[in-house]
């Protein structure tokens, strides 16, 4: 089997507390030989850091702001950042972006800090690691300003239409795929536009422990993802990408390794 790099696990979640170093070995037990753990505020973000050094070249983590967390941003959020990303674990800066769907903190709010966080990774030359859900507009209008400057972009967990994956595309950003696609009703659109995207501009996700894929057999009685999971999300990509197994793990991590400089 192919090694795997699940680019976006939240080993921080409350539901990871008792049993964090299982999942880990789990996943490694089924090819997932490196994870991403996402920051989504400045003490997650610590969290996620401490983990990783835990775990040397097996976690990594990123630091960042979600959009949801906006809220919690003062005068030394951008410090605290970069001083975090002085490390040499943390390997983008995110999860940072916009989310109108929840709209849990303001909009103003949340484009100033989006921005904030993207001008923090050029001057820091960081990948970005971003969110977005029902603010495409925005979110394009806003990344168009830092694209060019930045040393790479990914979209995570992308569930959007196929225009707003062509325009992602055309600004040389890269594409992460979660359990999403293998949701018989939400996920049908995804299914049908996966195979546009080009192998080299992809990566794959579990979004653990959200986004526990529906078609799974067995299911979880606890309805908790796993980055384990990655094999049959990559499955599914390569069956709607008409593609081999092989293919889409070999491409997905050779991205990651890339992006993510490791």
């Amino acid at each position: 089997m192919s090694s795997l790099i699940d680019i976006g696990v939240n080993l921080t979640h409350k539901s990871f507390n008792t049993d964090c170093d299982q999942v880990v070995k789990e996943a490694q037990s089924q090819g997932v030989s490196r994870m991403i753990v996402t920051g989504s505020c400045v003490e997650r973000s610590r969290a996620s850091l401490q983990m990783a050094k835990l775990w040397p070249g097996v976690l990594y983590s990123t630091a960042g702001v979600h959009p949801h967390d906006v809220t919690s941003c003062n005068d030394s959020t951008i410090s605290n950042l970069r001083e975090l990303a002085s490390e040499k674990e943390v390997v983008a800066i995110g999860e940072c972006g916009l989310d109108y769907f929840r709209d849990f903190s303001p909009r103003e709010d949340q484009k100033k800090w989006f921005e904030a966080q993207l001008q923090t990774a050029v001057e820091i030359e960081l990948p970005v690691f971003l969110h977005q859900r029902d603010a495409h507009k925005d979110f394009i209008s806003i990344l168009k300003r830092y694209i060019q400057k930045l040393p790479a972009a990914v979209v995570h967990c992308f569930t959007g239409t196929a225009e707003e994956m062509e325009e992602s595309l055309e600004m040389g950003c890269y594409i992460g795929i979660t359990g999403w696609i293998c949701d018989e009703r939400r996920g049908k659109n995804l299914q049908s536009i996966v195979k546009d995207i080009p192998l080299s501009k992809l990566m794959v996700e579990t979004d653990a422990p959200f986004l526990l894929p529906r078609d799974l057999s067995p299911k979880p009685k606890s309805n908790r993802n796993v980055p384990a999971n990655l094999p049959h999300v990559v499955r599914t990509i390569a069956k709607h990408m008409d593609r081999s197994f092989e293919e889409v793990a070999e491409a997905s991590t050779r991205n990651a390794e890339g992006f993510f400089r490791f």
